[in-house]
């Protein structure tokens, strides 16, 4: 049971974590070239696809948790 709860918490904590490390983008507006083309538009793009893995990874410790909850309520 306390290591069911365990992983709930580091689940969690992990949540948070992620949530932030979603939000820290990098700065293009220093790069060369505009939003659609060149070295600014690129990292416009990578900018994205980290914002999107990071709330996969959200939705995917959500997923877990939520399954790790439905097992301890069998378990009562």
């Amino acid at each position: 049971m306390g290591l069911v709860g365990a992983f709930i918490g580091i689940a969690i904590m992990l949540a948070i974590g992620v949530q932030i490390l979603g939000n820290a983008v990098q700065e293009c507006t220093d790069l060369p070239g505009n939003e659609t083309a060149g070295w600014q538009g690129q990292c416009e793009t990578n900018n994205t696809q980290a914002q999107s893995a990071y709330t996969l990874l959200i939705v995917i410790l959500v997923v877990v948790a939520a399954v790790a909850i439905l097992s301890v309520v069998r378990m009562l």
